[in-house]
């Protein structure tokens, strides 16, 4: 079995607040807990693959400033050693090194800095494109349309980037790393399935604790229950270390982390 050389998990900032009830569904007496925004950086062979590249900082304002219409307390917050490039340095990778860029879900806190990579494919989920350009329904109440991509990325995504952009769902990315799509939290949710010497790694939003895995129990945020079950049920079947990309108990399991 092929398996990658190395997996580190990075923060590229966190929401200093969040109910209980988004991370666990109907469950109104799970604590409010903060909430991580993640990223992971994966290297096999000549790849080095980012999953999710953090927030525009320049559009982290407007992001706020919503949220705070629902409370105050709802915030990212991002450190300066969180931003973009230091948070990749800290990990020996800088912006001309990555090869892949994988984002899940479609939210400007996950791929707002997807451009900023020169060398990079751009890998986006098919069935997230489709539903972005063709919604079902316009009016989602979980979907405000320049949060899931701001116009100056969509504009870049599509001229300059496009020949760049593989759309993905079930996809071999490099060696040891393919993607499956999920669904539950966004129509654009996806899980990446990393082969490491310590076993398989799978990184989704799709879950937000390992609790949503081990017990069970869906996010709060769900979209779909049906595609929760399957996900979960496949993602524990398959799965030696669990990464939900907005857990910040990832660094007490895995000190600095590295993941292997």
């Amino acid at each position: 079995m092929a398996v990658v050389d190395r997996v580190d998990v990075i923060s590229f900032g966190a929401w200093q607040w969040a109910p209980g009830f988004e991370l666990f569904w109907m469950d109104g007496n799970a604590p409010d807990e903060p909430l991580a925004l993640l990223g992971v950086v994966i290297r096999s062979g000549d790849a080095t693959i980012l999953v999710n590249t953090g927030a525009d900082p320049a559009y982290l304002p407007v992001m706020n400033a919503h949220w705070a219409k629902g409370d105050l307390r709802h915030q990212i917050v991002v450190k300066p050693e969180e931003e973009l490039e230091p948070a990749l340095a800290a990990v020996g990778a800088g912006l001309n090194d990555v090869t892949h860029v994988i984002a899940s879900p479609f939210q400007a806190y996950a791929l707002g800095n997807i451009l900023r990579f020169p060398n990079a494919r751009l890998c986006l989920s098919r069935t997230g494109w489709i539903d972005f350009h063709a919604p079902r329904w316009r009016n989602h109440p979980h979907d405000n349309r320049p949060f899931c991509i701001p116009d100056d990325v969509l504009v870049g995504l599509v001229t300059d980037a496009w020949p760049r952009v593989d759309l993905i769902d079930d996809s071999e990315i490099a060696t040891g790393v393919s993607t499956f799509w999920t669904g539950v939290h966004h129509r654009s949710s996806l899980a990446v399935r990393i082969e490491t010497a310590n076993g398989v790694a799978i990184a989704s939003d799709s879950f937000m604790r390992v609790e949503n895995i081990t017990r069970m129990r869906p996010i709060g945020i769900c979209e779909s229950m049906e595609e929760a079950l399957i996900a979960y049920h496949r993602i524990a079947d398959e799965a030696d270390i669990l990464i939900p990309l907005y857990d910040p108990h990832i660094f007490t399991r895995h000190p600095n982390g590295r993941i292997a």
